[in-house]
């Protein structure tokens, strides 16, 4: 453990002091009933407890500014608070959209209005964002995004629909890129906030290869929306859009180098599984020597990500939020999922081959559902395509071969 000293060990006694007070510790055998909200579950009394808990003190998002609800703590007591809470099996109950990709946005370019209005809903995790930008004839080239928004006085009357919406079945809240202006691209586009109960707005769920539905196709028909919640300027929202890319594509990229595929189903390491299906040697090794080999590259390169990731994310919170070399992490980010995932399901055998009934574990089930959700990996928040392009131009600076 760190040893940061001085004011941050005062803190460190703080932050003892309060979790002992506020966590309720009937939660800490089930961190799975801590992110209720977060999973769109029913919460018990104790998980809602905790969350307005650490909504009030502001530690759900912990560096934001006090002035807004945040914890206002710097970036060492933070890591204090997080080192603190794994200690005792707490969770942050607070997260989602709202907090890793649009807050960090509309912090940087709503006006006071907006961030007076949505701000409280997300650091204390009432409220769920969802993102719409994809359409059906706008994935990659999103640019090329249709979603008609008409002004019509006071309002917006928006038309058109959106793919691939995460959540959409569970938010309350969407921000949403809409064309203003037909006669261009890029310069035509703006933000709008849009109410997901207002009428109008209609979400259909996705069923997936692995069984679940996370994403959704949302069709907007007249839908009422007040010129308020323009969030930046109208036919300017194309920088902005970009901004926000670059708050997901870190989230995914930490979040997929991290291994964070269960769905809250405990799943065997990659190297759980090989010794259980491929069987080992009598000094312990796999007895499969090429998987042997691919699982040792697989974790070195795993950690060495890993290691960056945290490189990364302190340089982020010390400058101005995530650079383009976001996409290169969404990039590689994916790629060692992938990786992940293949050798798990090869190293459980004939376990990884099951889908439902009796003679699985429910952690081989897990695995094989995550390893077919993980083939989204490098679609999903851009694809690999789409971030090598931003690699190539904005990070590289090499020509547009156009």
């Amino acid at each position: 453990m760190a040893d940061f000293g001085g004011d941050v060990e005062t803190f460190r006694a703080e932050a003892r002091d309060w979790l002992e007070a506020n966590f309720p510790k009937s939660l800490a055998k089930n961190p799975m009933a801590q992110l209720a909200k977060l999973q769109a579950q029913p919460e018990s009394p104790e998980a809602l407890a905790w969350r307005r808990a650490m909504g009030a003190k502001g530690w759900g998002t912990p560096v934001w500014p006090k002035s807004i609800g945040g914890g206002g703590l710097s970036r060492d007591e933070a890591r204090v608070l997080a080192e603190e809470m794994t200690k005792i099996g707490a969770r942050n109950p607070i997260g989602g959209m709202g907090v890793s990709m649009f807050g960090p946005t509309l912090l940087e370019y709503g006006s006071d209005a907006l961030k007076k209005e949505h701000v409280p809903g997300i650091v204390n995790g009432d409220v769920w964002w969802c993102q719409g930008y994809s359409e059906p004839g706008a994935g990659s080239d999103l640019a090329s995004l249709q979603t008609w928004a008409e002004d019509k006085g006071d309002h917006f009357l928006v038309n058109g629909s959106k793919i691939w919406t995460s959540g959409a079945q569970y938010a309350d809240r969407c921000y949403c890129l809409v064309r203003t202006d037909r006669s261009k691209k890029h310069e035509g586009i703006s933000f709008l906030l849009i109410d997901m109960k207002a009428p109008g707005v209609e979400v259909r769920p996705i069923l997936l290869i692995n069984g679940t539905s996370p994403f959704c196709e949302t069709f907007f028909t007249d839908v009422k929306v007040p010129k308020d919640q323009l969030f930046g300027p109208l036919n300017g929202a194309w920088t902005i859009a970009k901004r926000l890319l670059q708050f997901e594509r870190e989230g995914i990229g930490a979040s997929l180098g991290a291994g964070n595929i269960g769905g809250g189903t405990a799943v065997p390491t990659v190297v759980e599984a090989a010794k259980a299906g491929v069987g080992v040697e009598a000094d312990g090794r796999l007895s499969d020597t090429d998987l042997r080999r691919r699982i040792t590259e697989h974790l070195m390169e795993a950690r060495s990500f890993q290691l960056t990731v945290h490189r990364q994310q302190d340089e982020s919170k010390a400058g101005n939020g995530p650079s383009n070399l976001a996409a290169a992490m969404k990039y590689a980010g994916a790629k060692i999922a992938h990786e992940r995932n293949e050798l798990l399901v090869e190293g459980l055998g004939h376990q990884g081959l099951g889908w439902a009934g009796e003679g699985y574990e429910p952690g081989e089930l897990a695995a094989v559902r995550g390893w077919l959700r993980s083939k989204a990996n490098s679609i999903e928040g851009g694809s690999s395509e789409i971030n090598l392009n931003v690699v190539s131009k904005r990070v590289l600076g090499l020509p547009d071969p156009k």
